[in-house]
């Protein structure tokens, strides 16, 4: 072979206005999910007291944060049906149909009754919602990691799928100015009464125009390969298919562990404990997380273009040492964080550590899969881990608090980043895997990893 045939060949202007359009689109997709995910626990301060009586606000948050945690459970759940329907239908058709669900439930909390109204009515419509919330979302996550990682190019697929946490944590920034916005126009009263509900019924309009938007996105050449090079596959996107690739499951939940738990302590728990352990004000608090969201965006991209040029397991080894040794000493601090620019310090140290797994993990784990089991090998273990571990760490922080043992939160994160740093340390590093064949053709890489294409 001549040497200008190993090159990859250079992809044409026509290709790459392609590519960006796809990263485009299923990242402003993303983005109004998870904005409708995130929401819920954003403006939890405001309107726990609306659907759950009683005097003790950290009981009315637990509450709150429990409902939190059942959408969780249906994730497991949304990963395996909308994983499968991915795999066998396309990721384009699972993205509309994720951001659909999402739409009708955001729609249902913002015309939920309050237990004034209603009495736990309203209480059960938060549930429902929030069950429907976590099977799209579910899905979402699947469809959208290994949408935006075959749609990048071999070489910056690690640049390409650190969109998915750019758009996640925009949408949470999103909820967070509205949050501001509100708490600038209307008063406290007006916020715990109905001014919480505005958030919800712009996610329910949001969703609609990205509907819109993901119907005109184009199918991924992973999955147009994979459709058309064997015929009918019917073990495509089943459990039968991903039980033959058990092991990277299980590496999935595994390296998911402490990088889901870690997230959710710094970023939708961190505004409560600033307010509950801090002592601080409710704005300072929101004000704190924003900046500090802001630039751990703007972070997301550098991190998985460096992962491009020096392989993903450096970072995930990197995050997982730095949230083992420092969660505890971080969150020590913050607790006795006196002002903005200290507790947005902390903040930034924290999440400058988490970004070594957020910035790669969507890309590590689609490259683990065939084409023909991608999404659901992705979607179902991360499910499950976060099911597990994600959605209950606010409530597990929650519950040591109220318990008068807050700082054993600590340890359980500290715990969970050092099974994950485990499975960094062992597991094969995926930056160099094709993800079709038409890459492994294109450019085949002495030492690198084989296909992972249909055959597996």
């Amino acid at each position: 072979m001549s040497p200008s045939a190993a090159l990859p060949r250079k992809p044409s202007g026509d290709e790459r206005a392609k590519r960006r359009l796809a990263l485009i689109g299923g990242s402003l997709g993303n983005l109004v999910e998870w904005y409708d995910w995130f929401v819920y626990a954003t403006f939890a301060i405001y309107f726990a007291d609306s659907f759950f009586p009683g005097e003790n606000p950290t009981t009315q948050l637990m509450n709150t944060a429990g409902i939190f945690a059942v959408g969780f459970l249906m994730r497991p759940v949304g990963g395996w049906v909308l994983g499968r329907a991915a795999d066998r239908h396309g990721r384009k058709s699972a993205l509309t149909l994720t951001v659909a669900m999402m739409s009708v439930a955001a729609l249902l909390i913002s015309v939920a009754p309050t237990y004034g109204q209603a009495g736990y009515v309203g209480a059960l419509v938060l549930l429902l919602a929030r069950l429907l919330q976590g099977m799209s979302i579910g899905g979402e996550y699947a469809a959208s990691a290994t949408y935006l990682t075959e749609a990048s190019a071999r070489g910056r697929r690690g640049l390409g799928s650190s969109m998915q946490y750019v758009s996640m944590t925009c949408g949470q920034l999103l909820g967070l100015g509205i949050l501001i916005t509100l708490q600038q126009t209307l008063s406290a009263p007006q916020l715990s009464s109905w001014g919480w509900r505005i958030p919800f019924v712009l996610g329910a309009l949001f969703a609609v125009v990205v509907f819109w938007l993901r119907r005109r996105l184009e199918e991924t050449e992973a999955f147009t390969e994979q459709s058309a090079g064997r015929g009918r596959d019917d073990t495509r996107g089943t459990l039968k298919a991903l039980w033959q690739h058990r092991r990277q499951a299980g590496l999935v939940m595994a390296l998911t562990l402490g990088g889901t738990v870690a997230y959710y302590t710094y970023t939708t728990y961190l505004t409560k404990y600033l307010i509950g352990s801090a002592g601080m004000a409710k704005t300072t608090a929101t004000l704190v997380s924003f900046t500090s969201l802001t630039v751990f965006a703007v972070l997301q991209p550098f991190a998985g273009a460096l992962s491009d040029r020096i392989g993903r397991r450096p970072l995930l080894i990197t995050f997982a040492v730095g949230c083992t040794v420092g969660t505890y000493p971080i969150m020590t601090a913050l607790r006795s964080a006196s002002s903005y620019w200290s507790a947005l310090g902390l903040s930034l140290l924290a999440l400058v550590i988490v970004t070594g797994y957020t910035s790669i993990n969507a890309a590590v784990k689609a490259e683990l899969f065939p084409t023909r089991v991608r999404a659901l090998g992705v979607a179902l273990p991360y499910g499950i881990a976060n099911a597990l571990f994600g959605g209950t760490a606010e409530y597990v922080a929650l519950w040591f608090k109220d318990a008068g043992h807050e700082t054993m939160f600590f340890w359980y994160v500290s715990g969970c980043a050092l099974i994950s740093l485990v499975t960094y340390v062992l597991m094969p590093d995926t930056r160099d895997a094709a993800l079709s064949r038409a890459e492994a053709d294109a450019a085949p890489e002495a030492g690198s990893l084989p296909p992972v294409t249909a055959a597996g």
